[in-house]
């Protein structure tokens, strides 16, 4: 499947202008109010929110996770700002691609097996769809289409690359984590191994964590859970940025990250 030219990697600094100047990180869409209620409700055992992960009774406190928000996502700190405006840090944003970049990296070096996902077809296929073509590229197993799967009232489907699930005649925003275990489950059904590497987002990544799988992940400031699991180890790298900006905002972070991997020439 062609997709647009990737531009060139930027600069750290062209990156975080870039971030900023789109709302990817910085002034980003997500209301405080919404950020608040999303802890809220992680804390008092929402399993929705805690998007396929089990996280138990070790986050029953909303300061917690607003503190541990404010320290990996860069949303303000200040427990009193109740309203309005809340942020994502570029920095951090970039500090967690770097990390990305380094299992990426260590995927291709070992010709690993791999998996992409993603709940976010309207805006994040795109990031998923050149990782994978990069990952292949240099040596990877991309993990292949498995007809007749179905979750949550939907296909799952495989494109370029990248599970997506599909419902209605379209392709669906999900948080659900019932397509990953569909996907995971028809893995050990058929006798094919597990991914070596998992990149995802929502549902998708918080599921391959929670079954112990290696799980890098994009991840909103209103979706806790995968910073969460990331502290506790069961998520190796959330990456913080707006998960549904216009997809070609997207473009000069991938350039960053496939550069960052040493994937550009692959």
């Amino acid at each position: 499947m062609p997709m647009d030219p990737a531009p060139v990697a930027p600069s750290r600094q062209d990156l975080a202008d870039h971030l900023i100047r789109t709302r990817i990180a910085g002034d980003v869409a997500t209301s405080r109010e919404n950020n608040l209620d999303h802890y809220r409700a992680l804390a008092e055992g929402d399993r929705y929110y805690w998007l396929g992960l089990d996280l138990g009774d070790r986050w029953t406190d909303p300061a917690a996770v607003l503190e541990l928000m404010a320290a990996r996502c860069g949303v303000v700190a200040d427990p009193g700002h109740r309203h309005g405006q809340d942020t994502i840090d570029a920095e951090l944003t970039i500090d967690a691609l770097d990390r990305m970049a380094e299992a990426l990296r260590k995927a291709a070096e070992n010709g690993s097996r791999v998996l992409l996902a993603t709940g976010h077809p309207a805006g994040l296929f795109a990031v998923h769809h050149a990782l994978a073509a990069a990952l292949r590229a240099a040596g990877c197993s991309v993990v292949a289409p498995a007809e007749h799967l179905y979750a949550d009232g939907g296909e799952i489907r495989h494109i370029a690359g990248v599970f997506m699930l599909h419902r209605a005649g379209g392709l669906v925003h999900t948080h659900s984590p019932d397509p990953m275990a569909e996907i995971l489950d028809a893995l050990e059904r058929d006798g094919d191994p597990q991914p070596d590497l998992v990149i995802a987002d929502h549902g998708w990544a918080g599921c391959a964590g929670g079954r112990g799988l290696e799980t890098v992940g994009f991840a909103d400031c209103n979706d806790p859970a995968l910073f969460v699991g990331e502290a506790e180890g069961s998520i190796l790298v959330s990456v913080p940025l707006d998960d549904n900006v216009p997809p070609q905002h997207y473009a000069p972070m991938t350039a960053y990250l496939l550069a960052a991997a040493g994937l550009t020439g692959a």
